[in-house]
């Protein structure tokens, strides 16, 4: 923690004019800064904030911290991003009451941490999101199920949780700016003209939500492995075998929306002894950054310079990410190139663009 950056605007992302924005505290906000913004423009609107290249290792760090308080103390709890928890403490205010529990839990957790936090507490997750970012910077809100529409209703629409950029629009081009609006509207139009997404956009207008909190665990991970027909000690094909397991595997972390913390590597050999290694990251879903990882593993694993039945790479610890959470390369351009490359993944199939080397 940096005290002298307090009450000052402070921009975090890649430090170069070709960089990108991925956060800035309240005070650069206030001139017009935001996340995903070219960071030469940033610079333009406020060329007086204090600027800092992002630190995934350190955010990845306390996010960790910020986990275990929570695990030692709530009864069900759901990670869902790296700085975001859903707590379900149902019941808690017939012993203690849930506003005192939920106060007495972040004052620990910014004890122990020294981050300011925030939190909203009500019926469900969409209206305790909401009022979290009303909450914020560091602050604290109780929405009981009765005020949940008088606290909605003046909130502009773009408040409600995943109502993306288009869906916005379209609902601006219909006049309509405020929650209540669009919670009076007959679901029925809304679906008609919004989609499928339409009755959703309703529900969570209304304060509707009955999605539970999903118990977090580390364990969550998605894999790949091989087994040769014949087994080999070939060096070079592993590893760019290892970078084609490893680029399928990100696209798929990326396409969920994922970020990992932990990868593992594992080999068998012909003898059926089977050894892994693991090494824990900070969060993320890029290529280049796992590749190295799970080829730095191997070399560390492999000693033996036995005949190789099995190779495999696993990817756990996932956490919801979006994007944004990786925009600390210098390069723009780089990160277009993923979401460009992903984007023809996805229409014509994943194996369509691929590294050379792990074809």
């Amino acid at each position: 923690m940096n005290s002298r950056l307090q009450a000052k605007p402070v921009i975090i992302g890649g430090t170069s004019n070709r960089g990108v924005v991925s956060s800035c505290s309240y005070e650069a906000r206030q001139f017009g800064v935001h996340a995903g913004m070219p960071m030469h423009m940033a610079r333009k609107l406020c060329s007086q904030a204090s600027y800092i290249r992002g630190d995934m290792d350190q955010y990845s760090k306390y996010s960790r911290l910020v986990t275990e308080v929570i695990a030692e103390a709530a009864p069900v709890y759901e990670k869902a991003s790296i700085d975001e928890h859903y707590l379900d403490i149902t019941g808690m205010d017939r012993f203690f009451g849930s506003l005192k529990w939920t106060h007495e839990l972040r004052q620990r957790i910014i004890k122990e941490t020294g981050l300011p936090i925030s939190f909203g507490l009500s019926v469900n997750k969409t209206v305790s999101k909401i009022a979290t970012g009303e909450a914020k910077p560091n602050g604290e809100l109780s929405i009981e199920k009765q005020g949940i529409h008088d606290f909605l209703n003046p909130l502009s629409i773009r408040k409600i949780p995943m109502l993306g950029k288009e869906a916005y629009r379209k609902l601006r081009r219909l006049g309509i700016v405020q929650i209540k609006t669009l919670s009076e509207m007959p679901p029925e139009m809304l679906e008609h003209v919004m989609g499928k997404n339409g009755l959703m956009i309703w529900k969570r207008a209304n304060g509707i939500d009955h999605a539970p909190v999903q118990q977090y665990s580390e364990r969550k991970s998605i894999s790949s492995e091989r087994t040769f027909h014949q087994d080999t000690t070939d060096v070079k094909y592993l590893n760019d075998l290892l970078i084609g397991m490893t680029e399928k595997l990100t696209f798929e972390l990326r396409k969920k929306a994922k970020l990992v913390s932990v990868v593992t590597v594992k080999i068998r050999y012909s003898n059926f002894d089977t050894h892994t290694m693991q090494h824990r990251i900070a969060y993320t879903s890029f290529d280049h950054v796992l590749i190295d990882v799970v080829q730095s593993l191997f070399k560390k694993l492999y000693t033996r310079r036995m005949l190789i039945r099995l190779i495999g790479v696993r990817f756990s610890g996932l956490i919801e990410g979006v994007q944004q959470l990786d925009l600390f390369e210098d390069s723009e351009e780089q990160i277009q190139l993923y979401q460009a490359m992903d984007r023809i993944r996805k229409r014509y199939g994943k194996t369509i663009v691929r590294r050379a080397i792990g074809v």
